[in-house]
């Protein structure tokens, strides 16, 4: 196992330099675009033929532009204007049901379902022209009616086969295959670690690229579609194109930091998350700042940054009062002082954070979790107790979502691993820490965040390391960079282990992966500080 990791850890670093040649490209075609005449010219190109007026036709194709880069406030408002040219246009009503989706990655609000679902009523009201309209709107029809008695989950999979249905009908249009490929990865199984969804949408979307090369959905899916440990490295050239197609989107600067934070590109995803925060600060899209603060935080954590993170999360507190009605906000903000103390192991910080009840218990959960963790590894069980009575009131309210349930869960049984070590039963700690890594590695992480606050196995390998176990602490921190390749902890932790273990080659290469990851470090970490006087002996 070690020399599998260690060639990875070297791979890694030879990627990174590569990879930052390659990110100059975006930052160019910025630039490139910035003459325009209007605010949303540099998209992308797309042609989504309708059967409205011809003078409403530029008018869609913009707004699906807009739409196929989830810049669906301003979408919305695009299709309504389509409606302004063409009362009659029964495909801009199912435009505006899309844009009422938002991120299709997450559950649309209640106030959303029942807009979108009067828009598609009244588009069957004005009846579409052609099979090809009148199967679109039908096919989103089945995702949103019914939504007050069917979950979120089986409407998603309704559609995916509404869709698949489509795409049999008319097998050689391409916004159908386009959105067939973004049904399949939306409807993907986080629990299917054979990627049959996401792969299908792969073999239809890198065909469209060949004949759409600047098309913003055809890039911005295959980003989705390769958000996978095994599948991110075929992402690294649609995240880079995606950035370049559609650099005034402020989602499209963001999607090339799902596949950098895959493969541990830190500086990267800083810089293109960077650019996407100012995009939508200047749009006022407070949840696509405060989603791409969360990956830009999450990076620079890894890098040893501190204050760079530091300074980030001050200026985004400064939105904890606004009115956010979707998760992507809300989580990120809890998420990132989550991160700065459990990245940092500042046990007690973590312990001290504040508590902001949102309508999300999932979210909520962030800091109930990073409390208890903080309050059990500072030798305080009792007050880690009543964080997992928390937890354990979170989980049972997420009854109706399956997956965020699991995911609590596995937050809930790290802490109640962490607790009991604090009580002294380590055997028990270990078993239960065991149980949360292995079922946090059977299922994948969601779009909404960069990766977990702090990998379960990780935590595992640390409280091995505790109990000195330091051969199988190694090999479960090598196990994190698998899946979390270039993580601080996880590195750091393994040069500790080998150390321990005497293996002196094993140490060298883990301290000296990690005075790369953090060669732009702007804190003296005491793990990088011991790397360091390490090497130089």
């Amino acid at each position: 196992m070690r020399s599998i990791s260690l060639t990875r850890s070297m791979r890694w670093a030879a990627l990174t330099v590569s990879a930052l040649a390659l990110l100059s490209l975006p930052a160019r075609a910025q630039t490139d675009h910035d003459h325009g005449h209007h605010a949303h010219q540099a998209l992308g190109t797309v042609h989504f033929p309708v059967s409205c007026r011809p003078e409403a036709q530029a008018v869609f194709d913009e707004a699906m532009k807009l739409q196929h880069s989830f810049w669906y406030q301003a979408s919305e408002k695009k299709f309504q204007e389509v409606l302004a040219r063409d009362p009659g246009c029964a495909m801009a009503q199912w435009g505006r049901a899309l844009s009422l989706l938002y991120n299709p990655f997450l559950p649309p609000t209640p106030q959303n379902l029942a807009k979108g679902l009067a828009a598609l009523e009244e588009a069957q009201r004005l009846g579409a022209p052609t099979d090809r309209e009148a199967g679109f709107i039908d096919a989103l029809l089945v995702f949103y009616r019914d939504h007050a008695t069917k979950d979120h989950r089986s409407r998603v999979l309704a559609y995916e086969a509404a869709m698949a249905s489509l795409a049999a009908r008319f097998p050689d249009d391409p916004e159908v295959r386009i959105f067939y490929a973004l049904a399949l990865n939306v409807a993907a199984s986080p629990t299917d670690k054979t990627y049959a969804k996401p792969l299908k949408a792969a073999e239809i979307l890198e065909a469209e690229w060949q004949r759409q090369p600047d098309h913003p959905g055809v890039v911005h899916y295959l980003v989705h579609t390769y958000d996978f440990p095994p599948l991110a490295q075929r992402g690294l050239k649609a995240a880079l194109r995606y950035a370049e197609i559609a650099p005034d989107a402020p989602h499209a600067l963001h999607m090339p930091s799902h596949i950098f934070t895959r493969v541990g590109y830190w500086p990267q995803s800083v810089e293109t998350n960077a650019r996407s925060a100012e995009k939508a600060r200047i749009a006022a899209e407070t949840d696509d700042l405060l989603h791409a603060s969360d990956y830009m935080v999450y990076a620079q954590l890894q890098m040893g940054q501190d204050e760079a993170a530091r300074r980030i999360i001050a200026d985004r507190n400064s939105f904890a009062g606004t009115r956010m009605i979707r998760p992507a906000g809300p989580f990120a903000l809890a998420a990132m002082s989550a991160r700065f103390a459990l990245e940092r192991g500042a046990w007690e910080e973590a312990a001290r954070l504040d508590l902001r009840p949102t309508a999300f218990p999932f979210v909520d959960a962030i800091t109930h979790y990073a409390r208890a963790i903080g309050h059990a590894r500072s030798g305080r069980p009792e007050e880690a107790t009543a964080e997992v009575a928390a937890l354990t009131r979170l989980v049972g309210a997420l009854d109706k979502d399956a997956y965020w349930k699991e995911q609590v869960e596995v937050q809930r049984l790290s802490a109640r691993a962490w607790t009991a070590f604090a009580e002294g039963r380590r055997d028990d700690a270990l078993a239960l820490m065991r149980e949360a890594a292995d079922r946090e590695g059977r299922t994948e992480k969601h779009v909404v965040t960069p990766g977990p606050l702090a990998p379960a196995r990780e935590l595992l390998a640390e409280m091995l390391l505790e109990v000195d176990r330091p051969a199988e602490a190694l090999r479960e921190f090598e196990a994190v960079q698998v899946t979390e390749p270039r993580r601080f902890r996880a590195i750091a932790g393994a040069a500790k282990a080998a150390e321990r273990m005497n293996d002196g080659e094993a140490a060298r290469t883990h301290y000296g992966a990690l005075v790369q990851v953090a060669a732009q470090a702007d804190t003296a970490r005491p793990d990088l500080e011991k790397a360091k006087a390490y090497l130089s002996n």
